[in-house]
């Protein structure tokens, strides 16, 4: 395949997967702001979306204060926001455009559709209205485009391509996800009040982050108990049966690799072995008491890596 080819896949896949999981990011992040708390530890949860999106410093410059209906605006549709929704969704667009021929006609469509409706819904007032369900519809059109892909494409480097996209992203944000909330544990928001109302608080809060991963009734069926920190943490890093898990993106990630692999990506296809390895055989209980801050931190440089080694093996070649 050529590389040209296999990078529009590989960042169609990216894109359209950043628009959903920004929008879960966005989603959790809006329902656990309606939660008893203060202002400060408010702003504390949206300046940590912020901060693990890496956007802190380009938000600051458009707008003074950080603030809920002021950050979901700039994250949904802010042109000058590369890693807004509405760019995302332009992004992934204009990426399958340029590979319309590779993909199939219900795969074009569908990105296409998705791209000229989001617009007509910002345009209509919809994320006014009602900022969950624009949210809810991203990561619908997301599946969608995914289940589309799936069931329609040849089984060769194209859909390879495109999954390698999709894991590699997916992988990238549930460790962001996971670092930034479980960093709000030391704030305010855990820190005092009542027992019981602290416990009720707990379970609102960690019921809304896994519900933005779809992995509440995951939670349910596999621990069958109270909603523990640790447990999402398990459940978000090692399971290899929770689909969005970074285990389960790894080993993805790694199949897919495997099948384009050629005599340049030795390197590339043994850090990811190396990075599924670790992730198949750690436990829970090393990973907190090495620190989870720590543990996730070196996952996404690692995974920064595998990005970096994938373009030079497979891709356009960055220009300078």
């Amino acid at each position: 395949m050529l590389s040209r080819t296999a990078d529009h896949l590989f960042w169609m896949a990216r894109y359209m997967e950043r628009a959903e999981n920004t929008a879960r990011l966005l989603d959790v992040n809006y329902e656990t702001s309606l939660l008893p708390q203060s202002v400060d530890a408010t702003e504390q949860g949206w300046r940590g979306l912020l901060s693990i999106s890496e956007l802190t410093s380009l938000y600051l410059e458009k707008h003074g204060d950080i603030n809920g209906p002021d950050v979901m605006d700039f994250m949904v549709r802010e042109p000058n926001n590369a890693s807004s929704i509405l760019n995302c969704l332009r992004a992934a667009r204009e990426n399958a455009r340029a590979v319309r021929g590779t993909l199939t006609t219900e795969v074009w469509e569908t990105q296409n559709q998705t791209w000229l409706e989001f617009n007509r819904m910002l345009q209509g007032g919809a994320f006014e209205r009602d900022p969950s369900a624009v949210l809810e519809w991203v990561k619908f059109r997301s599946h969608l485009s995914r289940g589309v892909a799936v069931g329609t494409m040849l089984q060769d480097d194209s859909l390879n391509f495109l999954r390698i996209g999709t894991f590699l992203e997916r992988g990238d944000n549930t460790a962001r996800l996971l670092d930034v909330k479980f960093q709000a544990l030391t704030g305010e928001f855990f820190g005092s009040g009542n027992p019981l109302q602290q416990t009720e608080v707990d379970f609102y809060y960690w019921s809304a982050m896994l519900r933005s991963v779809s992995g509440f009734q995951i939670y349910r069926k596999v621990y069958r108990n109270v909603i523990r920190p640790e447990r999402v943490a398990e459940l978000l890093i090692l399971r290899p049966d929770m689909p969005r898990s970074m285990a389960a993106c790894m080993n993805e990630l790694v199949a897919n690799l495997k099948q384009v692999a050629n005599s340049h990506s030795d390197d590339t296809l043994r850090r990811a072995g190396r990075l599924q390895a670790d992730l198949q055989y750690g436990s829970i209980e090393e990973i907190l008491a090495t620190g989870l801050h720590a543990y996730l931190t070196q996952f996404l440089a690692r995974v920064g890596d595998l990005g970096a080694g994938i373009s030079r093996d497979f891709l356009v070649p960055e220009t300078a």
